[in-house]
């Protein structure tokens, strides 16, 4: 939904970077923000304030996660290989912190947080096993990427401050709430991950036939 906004925004900030700000660099911000962001979510059970520190760490997350490619290629300085690679480990990681740190929270089982971080690494896994079987590249399993998750995580995490500032007690509700959308989630990725398997297997049993 984000994806051509978001594109021209990084563009435009990624011209303006300075020169000393390296791809690398940027990595290494991203995987700090989602370090924070877990780690955020984790202490909200003694501070609903933590979760605009987690609002906080998602925005760094997201700028050097979204922006490290972006500055490659800009700066006409992409590595394909090592960018690939370094870029898969990280989110993997990056994506394991943050379910984590969810689970960790008071609004989030962490049986469906762990869940849903073992069915994403199984989508990515696929892909990757794709590119190598059928040579194209396919990150996306739809319109919903990473910056959409992002964005509703953080209206989320406002909106039980606000709510907690005015008086109102949200934990219960959000937590039935959120496990009942990772519940939901977690089917449609497995519903996903099985109509691709499916899928990429019979077309693979047409590439390659069975020999008698």
């Amino acid at each position: 939904l984000l994806a051509v906004p978001e594109r021209r925004a990084l563009e435009a900030m990624a011209r303006r970077l300075p020169r000393w700000v390296t791809s690398d660099h940027l990595t290494a911000l991203g995987v700090v923000g989602a370090v924070g962001t877990g780690a955020a979510y984790a202490m909200s059970g003694s501070s609903v304030l933590w979760l605009v520190a987690a609002c906080a760490a998602l925005a760094v997350n997201w700028f050097g996660d979204s922006l490290d490619g972006t500055v490659a290629r800009v700066r006409k300085a992409e590595r394909p290989k090592y960018g690939y690679y370094l870029d898969h480990i990280v989110d993997a990681f990056s994506t394991a912190a943050v379910g984590l740190g969810i689970g960790l929270s008071p609004y989030m089982s962490l049986e469906i947080a762990l869940g849903l971080v073992v069915l994403y690494l199984a989508l990515a896994i696929n892909v990757y096993l794709e590119t190598a079987v059928f040579g194209v590249f396919r990150l996306g399993y739809g319109w919903f990427g990473p910056t959409e998750s992002r964005v509703i995580l953080i209206g989320g995490n406002l909106a039980v401050v606000a709510g907690t500032l005015a008086g109102l007690d949200l934990t219960g509700a959000l937590s039935f709430t959120m496990n009942a959308i990772g519940v939901l989630l977690a089917a449609g990725m497995a519903v996903i991950l099985a109509t691709r398997f499916v899928k990429n297997l019979r077309e693979l049993a047409r590439l390659e036939p069975a020999r008698q």
